[in-house]
């Protein structure tokens, strides 16, 4: 991420910030439906992402394109984030997607239910090889990916996390369906002031044990924790933990991995 791109960022979040109870959930889908109209417009994509265009221009074209198409939220951090100056155009794109995340996190419970769905999914597709395919196939139309999503998760998990998954798979911009809901769910979890810990274990951890891990994370990171477990028999025994880059690996099989190379050496 360039340093333009890291003030771009910081400005955004900070107007979303700023307009405090106006945000709903028809303004994150708002956001998210008007970066795929960006991003499938080469030629609004190159105008709104010129750095030496005039500001107001550009704010102006985006009055013009977007009206009353959007919520009036929607369209004030729109014309906010034309407004600055992002190191690309992807970038510009990324940056109007987390404002849609973020946004539609905000119109959440913001109790982890969001994450935590975006994490059963993501288990659900990695585990079913032609579903994978669908949502993940370039020759799939965007239109039936995300009525396919709809006709999945309707009625099952919350109106956010529809709306999330349904954006994902109409604009991966090269990513895959499994790194699209990591992402959106961290993305989440951060608007909500918790970070998620991917817990790996050969068996599925109590709830009770939960709780107490959860608890000793917390502590370690100064940050509420939201935890989504995943049951791996070749961990052989103890647990695997994630939280962003950081591993911390108590599995039996990793120390007698370990084991292993100090005989060999």
């Amino acid at each position: 991420m360039g340093s333009a791109t890291r003030e771009a960022v910081a400005s955004s979040r900070a107007a979303l910030a700023a307009l405090g109870g106006t945000i709903d959930l028809a303004t994150g889908e708002s956001l998210l439906d008007a970066g795929r109209v960006i991003g499938s417009s080469s030629q609004l994509l190159s105008a709104l992402a010129d750095p030496s265009a005039d500001v107001a221009a550009k704010q102006a074209l985006v009055s013009r394109v977007f009206g009353t198409a959007v919520t009036p939220a929607a369209l004030e951090l729109l014309k906010a984030v034309s407004g600055e100056r992002w190191s690309n155009q992807g970038d510009l794109l990324a940056g109007i997607e987390e404002l849609g995340l973020r946004a539609t996190a905000r119109s959440g419970a913001g109790d982890g239910s969001i994450e935590g769905e975006l994490f059963a999914f993501g288990a659900t597709v990695s585990s079913d090889s032609e579903l994978e395919l669908a949502l993940a196939s370039k020759l799939g139309l965007p239109e039936a990916k995300a009525g396919l999503v709809s006709a999945l998760l309707t009625g099952k998990v919350s109106p956010q996390t529809l709306v999330i998954v349904r954006h994902l798979v109409q604009q991966p911009r090269g990513r895959r369906i499994g790194e699209l809901l990591r992402h959106a769910a961290t993305v989440v979890a951060d608007q909500a002031g918790t970070t998620i810990a991917t817990v790996i274990s050969a068996n599925a951890l109590a709830p009770a044990q939960l709780d107490r891990l959860k608890k000793s994370l917390a502590d370690r990171y100064g940050r509420a924790l939201t935890l989504n477990q995943i049951v791996d028999t070749s961990v052989v025994g103890g647990l695997r933990v994630q939280i962003g880059d950081d591993v911390i690996d108590g599995s039996i099989a990793t120390r007698i991995a370990d084991l292993r190379l100090q005989l060999a050496g």
